[in-house]
């Protein structure tokens, strides 16, 4: 009996899992692969079974769909057409002659090399958030929106009693809203974005009328807990001295300026501060798949340039669980078709391809909204520190794009050390591209996270 093709799947969110159960229910073995130790990825991230959570629901919505994902695993991991691997932090996928190779470091030490061998790959690596500094950023209490929603769902911990949550984009309101049903007093929504812009993308946005529902919901939400929402304003500066006391905002001008006279402080103990997401390409990068942008280049099948690899999720494109599912399902399909030689028929996945579509322009059209302000360069001070890991200062950065006359990120870093440490540059590639003027441009690099030079040793020999 000939052996069922393996797809290995790099991402166990909600790309990742549809493609992984798509792709299984077609013939294909599939191997999943993921950091975590639960499937789910931050979207449906879930609190620990020791945590005796009785509702985990209340803090998640579309859980339904989860629980068909879930249930839909557990049968193909007992059926053995999935091995789920968690725990697994891959670092780099390689393309070779005899097939693509997936190199993962194993356990919460992160030092067992493994490598699991496939015939195509499936990259759902997610995305990272969008982070912007200011004065008192790194302030014990200051968090990003994410991190302030991933203690709520997955560790059932407030990060504060008092909250402001800030920045732009539709992330906030589920945070929002979350602290305050948690118990947290949140006294402030501070969003950049002007609300009339929503009002200038009516036809698109209209096209997903549950999506409005959603948000109408978040707003009824906001009012019954009482979030004062400070729209078109944004967070100037945080203070306090061991830690987060209080934040000054300020209302933003036409040109996203801070209005001079604006500014109110604002008592609080947390700051959970987001703007935007960016898509997780290194994987892809070390393969040399073509990005578009920042967003990893596919076809109507999910299909990068590098043969034997597909790309679903916010890698592709910043979305939402709901496009990721839709990119996962498509990508799962043509994999199986493909895998077993055969051209995939798009009628096959049509209603996928028309959800796909229909959330795409919803998402573009947000991204025209929740702009970021222009002036917030302007406002960081010589002395804020940008890089976190290696201590750069904004001053710093400055004098590597100006004497000393770097136009890339990459040169900045040779010149200051911004992005050379362990987070690679995913929390301050941005602050460092709005301080200098360099574009925003993924840097391909041979390893997705640090290797121990033992694991490095340990590997095969190139074909």
């Amino acid at each position: 009996m000939a052996e069922r093709p393996h797809l290995a799947v790099v991402g166990a969110g909600p790309a990742g899992l549809a493609g992984a159960l798509a792709a299984a229910a077609r013939g294909v073995r599939v191997t999943l692969v993921d950091a975590a130790d639960r499937a789910g990825g931050q979207y449906y991230r879930q609190p620990a079974a020791a945590l005796g959570a009785r509702r985990p629901r209340a803090l998640h919505h579309q859980w339904r769909t989860w629980q068909r994902l879930r249930d839909g695993l557990a049968r193909h991991v007992e059926a053995g057409t999935i091995s789920h691997l968690t725990d697994h932090h891959v670092w780099s996928v390689e393309a070779r002659s005899a097939g693509l190779r997936v190199h993962a470091l194993r356990g919460p030490a992160q030092e067992e090399g493994v490598t699991v061998r496939a015939d195509a790959v499936l990259l759902a690596t997610g995305g990272h958030e969008y982070v912007l500094p200011f004065p008192g950023w790194t302030l014990p209490g200051v968090l990003t929106a994410g991190g302030a929603q991933a203690m709520l769902k997955g560790g059932l911990v407030l990060p504060g009693r008092t909250a402001v949550v800030a920045g732009t984009g539709p992330l906030l309101l589920p945070v929002a809203t979350g602290l305050a049903a948690a118990g947290a007093r949140v006294a402030a929504l501070v969003e950049s974005a002007e609300p009339t812009a929503l009002l200038r993308r009516t036809p698109a946005l209209a096209a997903e009328p549950g999506k409005l529902a959603e948000g109408a919901g978040y707003a009824g939400r906001l009012l019954r807990h009482r979030v004062r929402v400070l729209a078109r304003h944004t967070v100037v500066e945080a203070h306090g001295g061991d830690r987060l006391e209080a934040v000054t905002v300020a209302a933003l001008d036409r040109d996203g300026r801070a209005r001079p006279g604006s500014a109110r402080r604002i008592p609080c103990d947390t700051l959970a501060v987001g703007h935007g997401m960016l898509p997780q390409t290194d994987l892809a990068e070390t393969l040399g798949c073509t990005l578009s942008g920042t967003d990893v280049r596919v076809d109507a099948e999910q299909r990068t340039d590098v043969t034997g690899v597909w790309a679903a999720g916010e890698t592709t494109g910043i979305g939402g669980a709901a496009l990721a599912l839709a990119e996962g399902h498509i990508a799962g399909r043509s994999i199986a078709a493909r895998l077993h030689g055969s051209v995939p028929d798009p009628r096959r996945w049509a209603a996928a391809a028309r959800t796909r579509a229909r959330l795409r322009a919803f998402a573009t059209a947000l991204d025209t909204v929740y702009t970021r302000p222009s002036g917030w360069a302007d406002r960081v001070p010589d002395e804020t520190v940008v890089c976190r890991c290696e201590e750069v200062t904004a001053g710093e950065v400055r004098t590597a794009a100006g004497p000393l006359g770097a136009t890339d990120l990459r040169a900045v870093k040779l010149l200051t050390r911004a992005g050379m440490g362990w987070c690679q540059g995913r929390m301050c590639a941005p602050g460092v591209a709005g301080l200098t003027g360099c574009p925003l441009t993924p840097g391909r690099r041979p390893l997705a996270r640090p290797v121990p030079l033992g694991v490095l040793a340990a590997l095969p020999e190139p074909d």
